[in-house]
């Protein structure tokens, strides 16, 4: 497993060792010890969450307010997607600002969403499979989101607005200046090299 930092504090993605041969490959998605050791986060997920969605389908961004933020270890199974998150993190370096990666079944990279993040995704292929871990229980009274379409966040969703699909519920969440977080910054415990 290799771990790759980003300019966000605590925000990495994780690469697993691949095993291919003829019969196809084999990885490990997650070990404890290994994740522990590479990164000196030592965490628990107690929940996992999985979607299939099809071309356009924009999921997010969502949190969960404190004390009920979740981390999350999120992994494309199938298809491709752009993943976003936003730093809501008071004084983090990079609060306000978002972060893209686009996933795909075929590179595998993960991506460890740390607490204080909204998160969100669009599928790019036909159709897309996502699985992510979370180190707390959905809330469901505790969630909160923000507007995709924020300008000062500016994201590059790649996909057409006209193609884009989104659920009622997400239509209405706010802008970031008018939404609720209760997230502060102080520091990051990883060991990341």
């Amino acid at each position: 497993m290799q771990i790759i930092k980003t300019e966000f504090p605590g925000l990495f993605l994780v690469k697993p060792r691949i095993l291919e041969d003829h019969r196809g490959y084999f990885y490990e998605a997650f070990n404890y010890r290994t994740f522990r050791d590479l990164t000196g986060i030592d965490i628990t997920f107690v929940q996992d969450n999985q979607s299939t969605s099809h071309f356009g389908v924009m999921r997010g961004l969502h949190y969960q307010l404190e004390p009920y933020g979740q981390a999350k270890l999120v992994r494309v199974l199938h298809g491709r997607i752009v993943d976003v998150v936003v730093d809501l993190r008071r004084d983090s370096p990079t609060f306000g600002k978002s972060y893209t990666l686009e996933m795909s079944h075929e590179d595998h990279t993960q991506i460890f969403v740390p607490k204080g993040f909204a998160h969100g995704f669009v599928v790019l292929s036909e159709k897309a499979e996502v699985i992510y871990k979370c180190d707390a229980f959905y809330t469901p009274a505790e969630e909160r989101g923000l507007y995709y379409n924020d300008p000062v966040l500016n994201i590059d969703w790649r996909v057409a607005e006209e193609d884009i699909i989104i659920s009622e519920k997400d239509k209405k969440l706010p802008l970031l200046k008018d939404a609720e977080y209760n997230f502060s910054y102080s520091g990051h415990s990883t060991i990341i090299p």
